[in-house]
């Protein structure tokens, strides 16, 4: 579990290929500090399993369904990526709830200064899109952002300029690809008013009985 607040950005040290898999090598400062071998460390929004340390880098394992909903794939030498460790009982929420699990990429689709703002707007699939709303939450590269605006075809994300410099999004143009992970919760409500299956002679669980008991 994360949060959405990036530790620093890490670098790229090699990234080989096997098969349809990758080992991702990044050296860091912050988040090495007491990290094991089998600790979770969140990369551009994707949570990954260590599996080596050397010195100031950690090596994590790559699956094929991270690569296919990720750009992680796409990564090369040098280049930076977002890091996060995961979130400890005595941590505050400061960003919003994110498992680290990527669901699909979208496309920086503009950038425009709006004060002392980056405005951003990232277009997405329909299947991403239905998540996200305004002022809801969103992870963009694993940064915790607050959504702005929405359209049919896209939203939009407002930085400010200590997450534009600490962050990917702060050097991002327009075309590039991005991790996203919508609000868990609005996932989680949508299936179960969806499950149309009484289990154990549970009642149905549809929008009245949410309503009757509070959660709406």
């Amino acid at each position: 579990m994360f949060t959405g607040l990036v530790a620093e950005l890490g670098t790229v040290q090699s990234l080989a290929r096997q098969g349809e898999s990758y080992h991702l090598t990044v050296s860091a400062a912050k988040v090495m500090a007491n990290l094991k071998i089998g600790d979770s460390v969140a990369v551009n929004g994707a949570c990954l399993t260590v599996v080596r340390l050397d010195g100031g880098a950690f090596t994590a394992d790559v699956m094929p369904e991270t690569v296919r909903l990720t750009n992680i794939g796409q990564l090369r030498v040098g280049d930076k990526v977002n890091l996060e460790r995961t979130l400890r009982l005595c941590d505050g929420l400061d960003g919003h709830i994110v498992s680290g699990h990527v669901e699909g990429q979208g496309v920086i689709a503009a950038r425009r200064p709006e004060g002392i703002a980056m405005v951003v707007t990232i277009s997405a699939p329909p299947e991403l899109l239905k998540y996200i709303i305004k002022k809801g939450s969103v992870a963009i590269d694993g940064i915790s952002l607050t959504v702005t605006q929405t359209t049919d075809t896209d939203f939009s994300v407002s930085l400010i300029p200590h997450t534009a410099k600490e962050t990917t999004l702060g050097f991002k143009d327009v075309g590039d690809k991005v991790n996203l992970e919508t609000d868990i919760i609005g996932k989680y409500v949508e299936r179960m008013l969806s499950w149309d299956k009484q289990q154990d002679g549970a009642a149905l669980l549809d929008k009245n009985t949410l309503l009757e008991n509070g959660f709406m």
